[in-house]
Order: structure tokens, then C-alpha cells, then sequence
């Protein structure tokens, strides 16, 4: 069985990290975006942490490396909605306006004596180590390794995330557009490598999920099919106690909320809900594959 998936919400993560006044606070300056970007922080933050972990990085910095990646996006609350909720592609002029969200983020930490120590991810997420980032065009080790990490994170889930102006991309597509990255020089290959094995884990967790949900809808298919043989045999039945032995029988094998009204259209809702999750376990395991060939 795999392990299961991460979630930095869970109480116990929460209160081995120590976090529970601090994360309090950053949740808080959270409510001033958009839900979009607020959920898209929340996930940078739980993939951040667990890159953090695969670079088998301390403890300590990995909780401050995570609460840099919540607060990454806290600029786009003065960036105008107009902007920031553009469906379409913005213009060279817009896009100057969106850059300014870091140095706004960083100017919002510096001027708050609890988020200061972590004003570096607002304003580095989108260094690159070529020098192509912004806004100070840093360099290689200029760039300090939270705001690179942060930065492989933030594109991952910028890109897979459906939001309002984004296309959804596919896990691997968007693997390779980061893998590209790294040989272009604006990613660190170290931290993409974690990215992937993160990534993994997420996909076999999914796996997993989804064939415990098959095994439920396996169960109830045989259970319905039962009634359905019961309900056939009540309709062919010529005396009115076979009729009545055969309905006891549906009823004995009714779910909650099921009856003799709806158990057709129930059976019919879990056949078609099987044949879906079939072919997203097909398609999640070919998945797998492709990622684990992945190579940066």
C-alpha cells in the first residue's frame, strides 16, 4: 500500500511543524485574494514542503521554505482584478503591471514585522538562474534556494490547475515544459528531480484511491445485479406469493435512499461510474509510465 498522501492541512502535520499560531496568521493575509490565487498558494506551499523533503533538507527550513511559498502570491491582492482574472492572454502592458506583484509582496512583508522574514519568496519566486527572471534579474546563486524552489512549485501548479486564465495542461506535458526549463538554465535540475518524485507519489496515491473506489462500485454492481435478477424473476412470477418472496428479497438487498422506483437508474449511475474510473486507472498507470521515463 502506498503511503499516504501528504496533506500539510492535517492537524498532526500542522502541530509537528509548530505552526499553529504562525500558519494562523499567513491563512489570515491569505483572505485578502481571489480564491483562485488563494487556493494556488495553498499548493505551492504543500508541494514546496514536499520537495523540501525529498531534498532531505532540515526541518526548520523546510517550515520556513513552506510559509515563503504561502505568502509567494500575497502581491496579487493589489494587482487589479481586470488583470488578474483575465481569461485571455494579457498584454506586453498588463503582464509589466502583473510582474510588480513581487516587489509588492515583498513590500508588504518587509513592512510587517511577522511576515518579514519571509519576504524573499514574494520577491524571487520568478528568478531564473539564467538571469531571464524577474524583477531583479538574479543569477545562479544569487537566487536564493527557497525562491528556487518555490519557483519550480509555483509553475507546476500554475500550469495543471484549471484556472481562469490557464488551459489545463496534462501532468507529464507540464513535466517536460520544467524539464526544458532546467536545460535552459532557469530551473534547478536538483529540485525538478524532487518535483517528479512528489508528482509520483501523487499519481499512485491516485491509483490507489480510485481502485478502492472500483472495489465500492464492484460490491454494489453485484448487489443491484442481485436485485435486478429478483425484480425479473418477480415480473415472470405467476402467483402473487412468488411475487411477493422475490419483492421481500429486493428489499432485504436495498441500500439507504434505494427502492423499486430507482434501483434501475441507480444500477445504471454505478455501471457507467465503473467504466469511467476503469478508464481513468488505464490512463493514470500509462501516466505512471511516462513520468518514470522522465529525465532531467
Amino acid at each position: 500500500m502506498p503511503e499516504v498522501k501528504f496533506d500539510f492541512y492535517d492537524p498532526a502535520v500542522i502541530k509537528s511543524y509548530n505552526l499553529d499560531s504562525t500558519l494562523r496568521y499567513q491563512l489570515n493575509m491569505l483572505d485578502t485574494l481571489d480564491v483562485f490565487t488563494r487556493k494556488h498558494c495553498e499548493n505551492v506551499a504543500n508541494v514546496t514542503c514536499r520537495i523540501c523533503e525529498y531534498l532531505h533538507l532540515r526541518k526548520s527550513f523546510t517550515v520556513y521554505c513552506t510559509t515563503c511559498a504561502f505568502l509567494h502570491d500575497i502581491g496579487k491582492a493589489f494587482i487589479p482584478p481586470a488583470i488578474l482574472q483575465k481569461p485571455g492572454r494579457l498584454t506586453d502592458e498588463e503582464y509589466e503591471i502583473m510582474k510588480t506583484h513581487t516587489t509588492i509582496g515583498y513590500k508588504m512583508c518587509m513592512q510587517d514585522l511577522k511576515l518579514r522574514p519571509y519576504a524573499i519568496g514574494p520577491k524571487c519566486h520568478h528568478e531564473a538562474l539564467n538571469g531571464s527572471g524577474y524583477p531583479d534579474g538574479l543569477k545562479g546563486r544569487e537566487i536564493p534556494l527557497e525562491a528556487q524552489i518555490i519557483k519550480v512549485a509555483d509553475e507546476y501548479d500554475a500550469i495543471v490547475s484549471k484556472r481562469q486564465y490557464k488551459s489545463h495542461v496534462g501532468i507529464t506535458d507540464t513535466l517536460k515544459i520544467l524539464i526544458e526549463n532546467a536545460k535552459e538554465g532557469k530551473n534547478n535540475p536538483r529540485i525538478v528531480k524532487a518535483l517528479i518524485k512528489v508528482v509520483i507519489d501523487d499519481t499512485i496515491y491516485e491509483i490507489y484511491c480510485t481502485n478502492g473506489y472500483l472495489d465500492y462500485l464492484k460490491n454494489n454492481l453485484k448487489r443491484l445485479s442481485q436485485i435486478k435478477e429478483y425484480y425479473d424473476k418477480m415480473l415472470e412470477a405467476r402467483t402473487e406469493k412468488k411475487k411477493n418472496y422475490y419483492h421481500e428479497g429486493m428489499k432485504m438487498l436495498y441500500d439507504k435512499g434505494e427502492n423499486d422506483e430507482n434501483f434501475l437508474e441507480i444500477l445504471d449511475e454505478y455501471t457507467e461510474a465503473l467504466k469511467l474510473r476503469t478508464g481513468m486507472i488505464d490512463n493514470l498507470n500509462k501516466e505512471l509510465k511516462q513520468i518514470k521515463r522522465l529525465r532531467v
